[in-house]
């Protein structure tokens, strides 16, 4: 048997040796060099689906988008007003009363809201940002019917409880001591209130301060929201398993009754820009690592120089592969991450670098984070811009992958007032942007020389070496005075 078996392992030898000879099979030898990283192709063509506008009886604007896939709909209703619009002195006003819309609306209580909801296998939730407020509805298809009222109720006939706004009040201030005393929270607010001071509405987070949260009032919320929660001051973004004629039928149901008076226009008020390099230390005994951010104020979404802003920070801190983040994360080992972003509003928001580093590497990282805000200035290799408008282009379609992130897209449209082309000629113009575009921005909006420069970390350790480096006058900031 085994020689029979030895036989036929030799026959078949015979046999397929002659077969590995032949050019068609040998032909993978000839396949690309596979030590070489492939070039990318071309992009494929993002089909986008149309955006089908209509109009409620009382003018409220809806955009909806079908997509059949999934038996879900998002329902989004977007209000143009923000912390942007808070009063002096309730900084914190839009972005309560967002909160407080779903702790009571209609007949029913916070409890009885989020059981209705969790009933219909919905999602439902507010927030606010810098430039506009949101009640969000994520449903299945088939429970569209039921929810929308409740969407309604929240949206339009908040009751803002006394005994919620005092358990909401407590929450906010409890997060607010919190962050006093943790390194990466405390910079979010010190660096805006050090750039942009105290007067100004981007020098205060959307939360406000403790002052403020401490003076709120019913009164002050119901004022804010009547002002401001009304139909010319507001637009509804459908998308999911729905037709136009449909959504538009149940969307007049819920909301074609709602009236007000539109806002006037609020005032964007321009911040001093910077003239001088400044830095700032404030001091959290015993920290494991600093907090950095250096920056200044920056540009508004409306800038011209969107597109190569993009390309330019995709570059600097705007993505793994980054220089600030290749530099100080991969190549030094001071952080897990080093990034940085134009933070566009309606307004002109920051422009920072930020990383949390290690303490006992401060003056090192500082060192790095300048070498890179210097270098970013001169001329940017060819590749290395056409690699960066690669990675802008391609992330492109990952805003339209699902419901919820198509509608969050197309909010984005209706709060800047974006044109109708917007996403559809995206990427034609960010391939549009030439390294000389990005060495023109770059040398516009990048000059560390009059950057701020903000730290938070353990000063007896950091604070030496700081100011070895002679950045610039050294100013010891207490807590209380960016918090306040």
């Amino acid at each position: 048997m085994k020689s029979l078996a030895s036989c036929v392992l030799l026959v078949g030898l015979c046999v397929a040796i002659p077969a590995l000879r032949s050019p068609d099979v040998w032909a993978w030898q000839q396949a690309p060099d596979r030590s070489v990283a492939p070039k990318p192709g071309p992009p494929p063509a993002l089909k986008l689906p149309p955006i089908q506008k209509r109009t409620l009886s009382n003018g409220v604007p809806v955009w909806i988008v079908e997509l059949h896939k999934v038996p879900v709909v998002h329902v989004s209703l977007v209000i143009k007003s923000g912390s942007g619009v808070d009063p002096r002195g309730k900084y914190g006003l839009a972005s309560l009363t967002a909160e407080m819309l779903d702790e009571g609306a209609g007949t029913r209580n916070a409890l009885q809201i989020a059981d209705a909801v969790d009933f219909l296998g919905a999602s439902l939730s507010t927030s606010s940002t810098s430039d506009a407020s949101y009640v969000e509805l994520h449903v299945p298809v088939a429970r569209l019917g039921d929810a929308l009222p409740i969407m309604a109720d929240v949206a339009l006939r908040p009751t803002f409880p006394e005994e919620e706004l005092k358990r909401v009040r407590e929450d906010l201030l409890t997060s607010l001591i919190q962050a006093e005393d943790d390194p990466e929270s405390l910079i979010q607010f010190a660096f805006p209130r050090l750039v942009y001071g105290s007067q100004h509405r981007y020098g205060t987070l959307t939360v406000g301060t403790a002052a403020s949260a401490k003076g709120f009032t019913v009164g002050d919320m119901r004022q804010f929201h009547s002002q401001n929660y009304v139909p010319a001051n507001a637009g509804l973004i459908v998308t999911g398993d729905i037709t136009a004629a449909n959504a538009v039928a149940r969307l007049e149901t819920a909301f074609g009754a709602w009236k007000g008076t539109a806002p006037a226009a609020a005032p964007i008020s321009a911040a001093a820009q910077l003239t001088t390099r400044q830095v700032d230390l404030i001091d959290k005994p015993d920290s494991a690592q600093s907090q950095i951010r250096i920056g200044w104020v920056g540009v508004p979404r409306s800038t011209p120089d969107y597109f190569a802003l993009r390309v330019l920070n995709t570059i600097l801190g705007g993505s793994f592969t980054s220089r600030l983040n290749q530099n100080l994360r991969e190549e030094h080992g001071y952080a897990y991450g080093a990034s940085s972003m134009f933070d566009m509003r309606r307004g002109a928001g920051p422009f920072y670098a930020a990383a949390g580093v290690q303490t006992d590497k401060t003056a090192e990282a500082l060192t790095e984070f300048f070498k890179e805000l210097e270098a970013i200035r001169k001329p940017i290799p060819p590749e290395e811009v056409e690699k960066a408008k690669n990675y802008v282009a391609l992330l492109l379609p990952r805003n339209f992958e699902t419901t919820e992130s198509l509608a969050g897209s197309l909010a984005t449209m209706f709060v800047y007032n974006l044109p109708a082309d917007y996403f559809a000629t995206f990427t034609q113009r960010i391939r549009a942007v030439t390294p000389a575009d990005v060495q023109r921005v770059a040398e516009r909006y990048i000059q560390p020389d009059k950057f701020a420069v903000v730290v938070v970390g353990d000063r007896k350790v950091i604070e030496p070496g700081i100011k070895a480096l002679n950045l610039g006058p050294l100013k010891i900031v207490d807590t209380t005075e960016v918090m306040k």
